[in-house]
């Protein structure tokens, strides 16, 4: 018991206990749930692939859902890593300020997805709101229902997802912070100018953060549901009707669990296959300084 790797142990414990509880067997449970007809009230009925192939041909909801979910991804992820790159480039020279501007544009990463911001938020794009109230007060008469409107409403949620730009704006900064300062200067020293210094050398030196973020922010944005939980509740027509809102209301509120299953195991597979492509292509595009030596 004195032995370190006994402590090792000991100390983990907790986490191991509660990764199995509350992780592994939940998704052991979900699987083989996804190969049932299950409503909680009763006991499970084995129905082999029934809802998946129903999921996959004839649930038209599931590809609409699905739809929403990719545009969202498409546009918030790429967007979100631009916004947290700029500000991280701001913040990346020391200042007495620098701690408390940090903190300030990491906190949307923290309570951005409470249901408090996501009220807030609605109230923000209200017909009444205060975006009409500012367009009207530099001149345009904006009464725009944003939410109600099936061309802006899914544009509410992806700027909202754009704020929450605080954690991968910290890894960012903690990337820029480990490029050499002996390229900038020599690059100077040739006479690049500061885009060409962006581009040679900053952007290349920090594709591994990209990448590390990217996957990041793919699964995050998946799994995104406050957002149209909350704030649209997938309207207007279902336009920002997300993938897990409609897999929660498969599971609790229509009572087919084992439906809601299927569709969860179908993204995490989804998911996988984005991730596996973009580590396979990575050589391509992801510049690790260790691999050029």
């Amino acid at each position: 018991m004195n032995s370190e790797g006994v402590a090792g142990y000991v100390f983990i414990l907790p986490f191991l206990i509660g990764f199995l509880a509350f992780i592994i067997l939940p998704m052991l449970l979900s699987f083989g749930f996804s190969f049932t007809r299950y409503n909680i009230l009763e006991k499970p009925t084995f129905i082999g692939l029934e809802n998946y192939i129903t999921m996959l041909t004839a649930d038209p909801k599931f590809w609409k859902t699905f739809g929403v979910t990719l545009y969202y991804v498409f546009f918030s992820v790429p967007l979100r890593l631009i916004m947290a790159l700029i500000v991280a480039m701001l913040l990346v020279k020391s200042t007495k300020l620098s701690g408390f501007y940090r903190a300030v544009y990491y906190l949307p990463s923290i309570i951005g997805s409470s249901v408090a911001v996501a009220i807030l938020w609605k109230r923000l794009f209200a017909s009444d709101g205060v975006i009409n109230a500012l367009l009207h007060s530099i001149g345009i008469n904006s009464t725009t229902a944003w939410l109600g409107n099936s061309d802006t409403a899914i544009w509410t949620l992806i700027i909202l997802a754009i704020w929450q730009f605080g954690s991968s704006m910290l890894i960012f900064l903690s990337g820029l912070k480990q490029v050499p300062v002996s390229l900038y200067e020599s690059a100077t020293v040739d006479g690049a100018n500061g885009i060409q210094r962006f581009f040679k050398i900053t952007l290349p030196m920090l594709t591994p953060t990209i990448f590390f973020n990217l996957i990041n922010q793919i699964i995050s944005g998946f799994m995104a549901f406050t957002q149209s939980y909350i704030i649209t509740q997938g309207k207007p027509r279902d336009t920002t009707l997300f993938y897990t809102v409609y897999m929660y209301q498969n599971s609790f509120t229509y009572s087919k669990l084992g439906y809601g299953c299927a569709m969860a195991w179908f993204m995490v597979l989804f998911v996988g296959l984005i991730t596996l492509i973009l580590f396979k292509t990575q050589n391509k595009w992801v510049y690790y300084e260790s691999e050029r030596k």
